[in-house]
C-alpha cells in the first residue's frame, strides 16, 4: 500500500456512515460477561504451548486526569488529588505480580506502552518504581528495537520530567494537542501552548526518544479552515515522526464531560470534510505519509518501513510495529488480547480494586474467539494495514474457497468497486488510491457481526 492515497471529498462525504475503527475483531461492542478470570488464565497458560510462543506486549492505564477535556471519550477520573496515585499503584503492582507467572520467563516483553488518562500523573519516583516492577516479573527485550512508549500531557510535565523518562527505557513519546486555536482550546477545556509542546518532544529527542507523535482532533467546536491550517502550520514545524489526527465523535449520550460542548459550535459535515482535507493537503506537502485511518508518518518511520515490509499491524493504539504478540493490559479498563481472545478489566475503580484485593484477576468480560472471528479478522487486518489480500495466500493459510466463504463479503464489497474503492480480481483484493481513506468500510464488508445487528450505527462514531 506504498501508493498515494487520493482525496476526493465527494466520494468520501457519500460514505460518512458509523462502523467500528477496527482497533480489534470482533469488536468491543461484542465482548460479554461470559468470559472471566478462568478463561483468561486458561487462555493465557495455553499460549505458551505454542509451537513458537508469541512475545509479549504490555500496556498500563494510567486512569487520572488534573482537567478534563471535553471532547474525551477514554476511560478516566478526573481529581487533582495525587495522593490517589498510591492507592491505585498499590492494586497495580499486585496486579503484575498476579499476571505475569501466566506467562513463560524467556517470552520476552518487546513493547510496553503507558496511557490513559495521563500517564504523568504520576511522579518521577513512581514511574520508575512501576518501570522496576514489571522489569522483575517479565523478561525486557534487549533488541534495540523494541518499544517502551508513553503518552505526555505537556500542560503537566516538563524537560525534566521527560529526561527522566529516558533511562527508565522509553524510547516513544506521544503528545496530545488536538488545535492550537485559543478559541478552540477555550470550548474544549484544553489550553495548551506551542512552547508547552515543544519543550517535551524537544526534551524527548535530547534524551534519545527515537520517535515522537502527536495527536490532533478535526470536527471540534469553534474549529474553522484557517485556524486549522495555522495549527498544522506549527505541528508541521514541530517535526514529530508521526501524526494522527482523529475525527471527533460527539456522543454526549455516552460521555458526560460533552455535554459541555454546544453542538450548535461543531463544524457541519462539509466543514469537518475540509478539514479533513486540509489535513490530508498539509501533512502529504511536508513529507508524511498516510498510513491509513487517521495516521500519517514520515518516510523513515518505524509505521512506514512496517507498512513496507508487510509487518504493520493494528491494535487498541492504533497501527503498531510489534504485530505477533500477545497482548497483555494492565490497570482499570485496560484491554488483553492473549491468543485467539480479548478481555477486558472492570471499567470503575471499585470493581478494579475488589478483584485485586480479593486476589483475583479483574476481568469483567471478554471474548473467545470462534475460527470464523479469526478468518474474518486476518482479513480485515491485511486490508486494513496493508491494503491488499491475496487470494491464493489466504485460501492456503486458512484452508478454505475463498468466493464461497465470503460470498456475501464480496457481494457488498461490489458496490465499492463501482466506485472504485477496490479492484477485484480472482487473485487478489486491492485498495485504490481513492478507496486508501475508506479503509474501515472496506473492512466493514467482512464484519458478519455488522450483519447481523439491525442497528449497529448505535454502537459505533462516524467514519468522518
Amino acid at each position: 500500500m506504498q501508493s498515494l492515497a487520493e482525496f476526493d471529498p465527494g466520494l468520501i462525504a457519500r460514505y460518512d456512515v458509523n462502523g467500528p475503527r477496527y482497533t480489534s475483531y470482533p469488536a468491543a461492542p461484542q465482548f460479554h460477561a461470559g468470559f472471566g478470570e478462568a478463561q483468561l488464565r486458561a487462555t493465557a497458560l495455553a499460549s505458551n504451548e505454542d509451537p513458537i510462543p508469541r512475545p509479549l506486549s504490555v500496556y498500563v492505564h494510567v486512569p487520572f486526569c488534573l482537567s478534563p477535556c471535553f471532547y474525551c471519550g477514554c476511560t478516566r477520573i478526573i481529581t487533582r488529588d495525587t495522593g490517589r496515585s498510591p492507592i491505585y499503584l498499590q492494586r497495580l503492582h499486585r496486579e503484575i505480580e498476579l499476571v505475569a507467572p501466566l506467562f513463560d520467563r524467556d517470552r520476552s516483553l518487546r513493547q510496553l506502552h503507558f496511557g490513559g488518562g495521563t500517564p504523568n500523573f504520576l511522579d518521577r519516583a513512581q514511574m520508575a518504581e512501576l518501570l522496576e516492577t514489571l522489569a522483575q516479573h517479565f523478561s525486557f527485550s534487549r533488541d534495540a528495537k523494541r518499544e517502551f512508549g508513553i503518552e505526555l500531557d505537556p500542560r503537566f510535565c516538563d524537560a525534566d520530567y521527560v529526561r527522566a523518562l529516558a533511562p527508565l527505557g522509553f524510547n516513544r513519546v506521544s503528545v496530545g494537542i488536538q488545535d492550537f486555536d485559543p478559541d478552540v482550546q477555550a470550548a474544549v477545556n484544553r489550553i495548551q501552548s506551542v512552547a508547552q509542546t515543544r519543550a517535551v518532544l524537544d526534551a524527548a529527542r535530547e534524551s534519545g526518544f527515537r520517535s515522537t507523535s502527536v495527536d490532533l482532533i478535526y470536527g471540534l467546536p469553534k474549529q474553522t479552515a484557517p485556524g486549522f491550517a495555522r495549527t498544522l502550520d506549527e505541528v508541521i514545524a514541530l517535526a514529530p515522526d508521526r501524526v494522527a489526527a482523529y475525527a471527533y465523535a460527539h456522543l454526549p449520550q455516552r460521555f458526560k464531560a460533552q455535554r459541555q460542548i454546544h453542538a450548535a459550535d461543531l463544524p457541519d459535515a462539509a466543514s469537518r470534510l475540509r478539514l479533513l482535507g486540509l489535513t490530508v493537503e498539509k501533512l502529504t506537502a511536508a513529507g508524511y505519509r498516510y498510513i491509513g485511518m487517521d495516521h500519517f508518518a514520515r518516510e523513515g518511520d518505524e509505521l512506514a518501513r512496517a507498512q513496507d515490509a508487510g509487518t504493520l499491524q493494528r491494535n487498541f493504539q492504533g497501527y503498531s510495529t510489534h504485530g505477533g504478540c500477545d497482548l497483555i493490559g494492565l490497570g482499570m479498563s485496560a484491554i488483553s488480547h492473549i491468543g485467539a481472545s480479548f478481555s477486558q478489566n472492570a471499567h470503575d475503580l471499585p470493581n478494579y480494586y475488589g478483584a485485586i484485593d480479593g486476589g483475583r484477576l479483574p476481568v469483567a468480560r471478554g471474548l473467545a474467539m470462534s475460527e470464523d472471528d479469526a478468518i474474518r479478522a486476518d482479513a480485515i487486518g491485511l486490508l486494513m494495514c496493508q491494503g491488499r489480500l491475496d487470494i491464493a495466500a489466504f485460501e492456503a493459510r486458512h484452508n478454505l474457497v475463498f468466493p464461497a466463504y465470503f460470498d456475501a463479503s464480496l457481494r457488498r464489497l461490489r458496490k465499492l468497486a463501482r466506485d472504485d474503492l477496490v479492484e477485484m480480481t480472482p487473485d487478489c483484493l486491492q485498495v485504490t488510491a481513492r478507496g486508501r481513506y475508506l479503509l474501515r468500510h472496506v473492512a466493514m464488508c467482512f464484519d458478519a457481526y455488522l450483519a447481523r445487528e439491525a442497528t449497529p450505527a448505535v454502537r459505533y462514531s462516524r467514519a468522518l
